[in-house]
C-alpha cells in the first residue's frame, strides 16, 4: 500500500453533511487516533460503520470535540483504492471540513492530488483505464443519456470488448513469434494463416464500428448537435427560444438580425441537445451577413440534426433557393418543420407555433432520432484518447490484412501486429505512461 492521503470527496462548500476520504497504509490507525467511539476502528470489520466522535489528541486543541461522526471502514482489497480506507461522514460546515483535514495532516496523512484516489484504484487493478476515465465522466454528467454511457463504460462495456479481441490477437502474434524463433526451419508455420485472415478481418470490422460510434458517444457525452437552419424570418430565433425556455436569441421582423451562430443546451427526455440558432440563408450583398451565412452552412455541416424550417410564405430575397442547394450536401439527419402553423396553412413537414410555444411533435421527433442512434451501437466510444488510439489499431490491422494479402513475411506482419496490441492497451491502460496517466488524473476533481 502507498502513504496515506486524504481529501474531502463531497462538493465544495457548506451543506447537511460532507465526506473525508482518508486511503493508504496506515489510514485505520490514524482515524482512530482521533475516532472515539465503542468499537476501536483498527478492530473493525471491513464494510462496517461506526459512529463517535472526533476528538483532537494532542495540544493545543487535545480533548476538544470537534464533531460527532459516522465513520465506514473498508479494507484491502475491499475498497474503491484497492487500500485501507476511511470515509469520515461529518456535518457540512466548512470549519468542520478544514479542521478535519489539519487533525488529518497532522496525524500523518498528506492531501490527496486530483483524481489521486481513482488513480490508486487503477495502480491496485481495482478498475482499468477506460473505467477509471468513466468515473469522471460520470461525476460530470449532466444528462441521463451521459448518465448512462459513463455508467455502461464503468461498467466495462468498452474494456471487455477490447480485452476480448486483444486476447485473440495476442495468441496469433506468439505463434508468429514462435515461428521467428525457427526461422532455419522454413516449413514450420505455427500460425495458420487463414486463421489469422479471417481474425484480421472481424478485427478490422469491430474496430471500425467502434470508430463509426464515436460520433454519437461523443455527442451524448458534450451534447447532439442541432442546427436550425432556414431562410430569414421564418422562425429560427423563435424556435430556439421555444426549446430551451428563455429569450436566448434577439427576434425581429428585420431580415438578417441573427448574424452569428447562437449556441444552448436543452435536455429533453434524458438527453442533453446543443442547440445552434443560425443566420438566415439568402444572398446578399451584406459582408458581415455573408460571414454569418457561411457560419450557419458550417454548422449544419457538423451538426447530427437539422432542424428546416420554413414558413407558409416564403420569405424574399432568394433564401429558399439557397438553402435548397445546401439541403442536400448535409449529413445530418434533416428534419422538415413548418412553422407559423397557427395561421391554419398546410404544407410538408412537422408542424409547429413556436410563437405559441406549440412545438411537442417536434421535440418527440428529436428523441426520436437521437435514440434510435444510441441503439445503432451496443459500445460507445466517447473519449478522444480512445479513438486517437482505437484509429491507430484500425490502421495497424488493416496493414496486417494488407501484408498477408502481399505474401510478406512474419517478421513484418509481427511488426504491425505488435502496433495493433501496442495501441488496444493504451485504451485499457494495459500499456502507458506516467505521463498520460498524470494528464489523464490531472483533469479529476480533488477527492475522487
Amino acid at each position: 500500500m502507498m502513504d496515506p492521503i486524504c481529501a474531502i470527496s463531497t462538493a465544495f462548500g457548506t451543506g447537511g453533511i460532507a465526506v473525508i476520504r482518508v486511503s493508504g497504509e496506515g489510514s485505520i490507525a490514524i482515524v482512530n487516533a482521533l475516532f472515539h467511539g465503542r468499537t476501536r476502528l483498527t478492530e473493525a470489520k471491513s464494510s462496517s460503520v461506526h459512529f463517535g466522535r472526533i476528538v483532537a489528541p494532542q495540544p493545543p486543541e487535545g480533548g476538544e470535540v470537534l464533531d460527532e461522526v459516522l465513520c465506514s471502514v473498508f479494507r484491502a482489497p475491499h475498497s474503491f483504492t484497492g487500500e485501507d480506507t476511511v470515509e469520515i461522514a461529518c456535518h457540512g460546515s466548512l470549519y468542520i471540513q478544514q479542521e478535519l483535514l489539519r487533525w488529518l495532516i497532522d496525524a500523518g496523512c498528506r492531501a490527496a492530488e486530483p483524481g489521486e484516489f481513482t488513480r490508486r484504484a487503477f495502480l491496485n487493478g481495482k478498475m482499468d483505464l477506460t473505467q477509471a476515465e468513466a468515473v469522471a465522466d460520470l461525476i460530470a454528467a449532466q444528462s441521463k443519456a451521459e448518465k448512462d454511457l459513463a455508467l455502461s463504460q464503468l461498467r466495462g462495456s468498452v474494456s471487455t470488448e477490447l480485452a476480448a479481441l486483444r486476447e485473440r490477437l495476442l495468441h496469433f502474434t506468439s505463434l508468429i513469434e514462435l515461428e521467428l524463433d525457427f526461422a532455419d526451419h522454413e516449413e514450420l508455420e505455427f500460425a495458420d494463416r487463414a486463421e489469422l485472415s479471417a481474425l484480421a478481418d472481424e478485427i478490422e470490422s469491430k474496430l471500425a464500428n467502434l470508430l463509426s460510434s464515436f460520433r454519437t458517444g461523443n455527442a451524448i457525452r458534450n451534447g447532439i448537435p442541432v442546427a436550425i437552419i432556414g431562410a430569414p424570418n421564418v422562425g429560427k430565433s423563435t424556435l430556439l427560444n421555444a426549446l430551451v425556455g428563455e429569450q436566448r436569441a434577439i427576434v425581429s421582423d428585420i431580415q438578417g438580425t441573427t448574424r452569428d451562430t447562437i449556441e444552448d443546451t436543452v435536455i429533453l427526455d434524458g438527453i442533453l441537445f446543443r442547440m445552434i440558432d443560425t443566420a438566415g440563408l439568402r444572398e446578399t450583398n451584406d459582408t458581415i451577413e455573408q460571414m454569418g451565412v457561411e457560419r450557419s452552412l458550417q454548422a449544419a455541416q457538423k451538426a447530427q440534426i437539422i432542424l428546416y424550417v420554413k414558413a407558409p410564405q416564403p420569405p424574399e430575397g432568394g433564401g429558399e433557393e439557397s438553402l435548397a442547394k445546401s439541403i442536400a450536401a448535409i449529413k445530418g439527419t434533416v428534419i422538415r418543420v413548418l412553422n407559423k402553423c397557427d395561421t391554419g396553412v398546410q404544407g410538408d413537414g412537422i408542424r409547429i407555433s413556436a410563437k405559441n410555444g406549440e412545438i411537442e411533435p417536434l421535440k418527440r421527433e428529436m428523441v426520436r432520432i437521437a435514440k434510435e442512434g444510441m441503439q445503432s451501437s451496443a459500445v460507445m466510444l466517447s473519449n478522444a484518447r480512445h479513438y486517437e488510439a482505437i484509429t491507430r489499431a484500425h490502421d495497424a490491422i488493416v496493414r496486417v490484412k494488407e501484408g498477408m494479402s502481399a505474401g510478406l513475411s512474419g517478421e513484418l506482419l509481427s511488426m504491425d501486429l505488435q502496433d495493433c496490441l501496442a495501441a488496444i492497451g493504451e485504451v485499457t491502460g494495459q500499456i502507458t505512461n506516467a505521463e498520460v496517466l498524470s494528464n489523464i488524473f490531472s483533469k479529476f476533481c480533488i477527492g475522487k
